[in-house]
C-alpha cells in the first residue's frame, strides 16, 4: 500500500497560515493535493495536521484527515520524520498498513505528477530507503564567495579560486518537495539525505517557499507557466 502523507501545520510564523493561503485562486495545499491525485499513485491520501481550519479545507479538496497531529509535534522544531512516524503509527493503530510513505509538503505549486512516479521509479530500481527531489545549484558551491562586516568579499574555498567551472563537481540541494520511503525507514529515523537517493528537478521548479519574496517569485513563476501549454498541475487546478 502507498500512502501519502501532506504535513500542515497551522503555526507557520514567517509566512502566518502559509498552508492554506491563497494561491493564485485556491489554497496553496489544494496543489500538492492535486499532484497526489493525478499521480494515481496513492492507495490514500493523508494530510497531517493540528489545525482544524486545514482539515476542513484538505477534505474539501479531497484529501482525508484520520486523525489530528499533536501539538507536540506541531512546533517550530519538530522535523519531518517524526510527524511522518507519527502518521504511520495513527494509520496502524487503524489498520492501515502502509508499505511506502511519500511525505508531500504543503507548499508545492510548481510539484507535477510526473515528479511522484519518477522519483518511486527511481526509489524502486535503486533499493534504497528513500528518494526524494533535489536540484543543482546555479553556481559551483566551491567558488563561494562569504562578506565581511566592510563589504570585503572572500572565497570559502581559497583552494578552487583559480579552477575552472566546468571542472568542479556540480552540487545538489534538497529541493524541499517531497520525500519517498520505505514507512520502517520513517518509523527507524534513517537518515533521508545520508542514504536517500536524488530524484533532480530543473532549477526553476525548486522554489522553496518560506518568505513572502519566495511567495511571489512562485506566484509569478505559476502565473508565467499557466501562459504556456503541457503543465499538468497548472492546468488540472486551474481547470
Amino acid at each position: 500500500m502507498k500512502i501519502a502523507v501532506i504535513t500542515a501545520r497551522g503555526g507557520s510564523k514567517r509566512i502566518p497560515r502559509k498552508n492554506i493561503r491563497d494561491f493564485c485562486g485556491r489554497p496553496i495545499i489544494a496543489y500538492a493535493i492535486a499532484a497526489a491525485q493525478e499521480s494515481n499513485l496513492f492507495d490514500r491520501i493523508v494530510v497531517s495536521t493540528e489545525d482544524a481550519e486545514i482539515a476542513d479545507l484538505s477534505r474539501r479538496w479531497g484529501a482525508e484527515v484520520p486523525f489530528l497531529r499533536p501539538l507536540s509535534l506541531a512546533d517550530d522544531h519538530t522535523g519531518t520524520t517524526p510527524t511522518v512516524a507519527h502518521a504511520i503509527k495513527v494509520l496502524r493503530e487503524q489498520n492501515c498498513t502502509p508499505e511506502w510513505v511519500c511525505c508531500l509538503y504543503p507548499t508545492v505549486p510548481l510539484l507535477e505528477p510526473n515528479d511522484l512516479k519518477g522519483a518511486f521509479e527511481l526509489l524502486m530500481r535503486s533499493g534504497a530507503p528513500y528518494a526524494f527531489s533535489v536540484s543543482a545549484f546555479p553556481s559551483p558551491i566551491q567558488r563561494a564567495l562569504q562578506r565581511t562586516s566592510s563589504g570585503q568579499m572572500r572565497p570559502f574555498y581559497p583552494e578552487y579560486e583559480q579552477a575552472r567551472t566546468q571542472d568542479l563537481e556540480p552540487a545538489y540541494f534538497d529541493a524541499g518537495q517531497f520525500y519517498w520511503g520505505k514507512a520502517e525507514a520513517w518509523l527507524n529515523g534513517v537518515s533521508i539525505h545520508q542514504q536517500g537517493v536524488g530524484y533532480i528537478i530543473p532549477r526553476w521548479r525548486a522554489v522553496d517557499i518560506d518568505t513572502l519574496e519566495d511567495w511571489e517569485q512562485a506566484e509569478l513563476l505559476y502565473k508565467a507557466l499557466q501562459l504556456k501549454s503541457g503543465f499538468s498541475n497548472a492546468d488540472s487546478i486551474s481547470s
